[in-house]
């Protein structure tokens, strides 16, 4: 059963289904969670803190999915071709996810604004953090990058599986030796760099589609020899 604060931003969230967060209200998204308003505003502050925490929640979720599809499969490139493939998806469902890849709000989302300067910290550790801040899109290509960096680095002896080879759901992972083998002759800067690729590729697709699905595009990039990247355009422009 989730908890009073994630039926109250479940319930922010379907409000902007039919409306712009100018018009949501506190008092219906109360009702909607089953609870006051008064506790609503215990939990978050106030509307731009509901926000914050709302597009906190979206961040986290999104960096879930990514963690997840890097435990399912044993192929490097495979892996990153699975994030790519997921997050332009996804993006184009979740309206708030698009915003914080793309960092184009618009007017009918919550675009935040930082929590008052100098004002009194919330008692709520949640708020706390999400009263901080989402990432920046830069900070969110960042982090997806370290994470698959990470799942797919050659050296590690996990090669990327949580502890004891397990994976959330308390089953073996399915990544290996074999599994890294492709990037195996790569050092640190060059799996990042080529992380970081795949991530920017798929922004630059989201942003502006092209004739070709993402995950080829991907599979080339990240499979293509050194030289070759070399010669490659940069997907930085588009994913701007």
């Amino acid at each position: 059963m989730p908890s009073a604060r994630e039926a109250l931003l479940s319930a922010a969230l379907s409000a902007l289904a039919d409306q712009p967060w100018s018009a949501v209200r506190m008092v219906d998204v109360a009702a909607a969670g089953g609870v006051s308003r008064q506790t609503l505003y215990n939990e978050f502050g106030s509307k731009d803190g509901l926000a914050r925490a709302l597009v906190r929640r979206e961040a986290d979720r999104y960096l879930h999915g990514v963690e997840r599809l890097l435990r399912e499969r044993a192929d490097a490139a495979d892996r990153l071709v699975a994030v790519a493939e997921w997050t332009v998806g996804e993006a184009r469902a979740r309206p708030l996810l698009r915003a914080l890849l793309t960092g184009c709000w618009g007017e009918w989302l919550p675009a935040p604004r930082p929590a008052r300067a100098g004002a009194t910290p919330s008692g709520i550790p949640a708020q706390r953090r999400a009263d901080a801040g989402p990432p920046a899109t830069t900070e969110l290509v960042a982090l997806v990058r370290d994470r698959s960096a990470a799942a797919l680095d050659p050296t590690r002896k996990d090669h990327g599986r949580p502890e004891h080879g397990r994976t959330e759901h308390g089953h073996g992972g399915h990544a290996g030796p074999a599994g890294h083998s492709r990037f195996a002759a790569y050092g640190r800067t060059e799996l990042l760099y080529r992380c970081e690729l795949a991530m920017r590729l798929a922004l630059a697709h989201l942003v502006a589609p092209g004739a070709e699905p993402v995950g080829p595009l991907v599979r080339t990039a990240v499979t293509a020899s050194p030289s070759a990247l070399l010669s490659a355009p940069s997907p930085r422009a588009g994913a701007r």
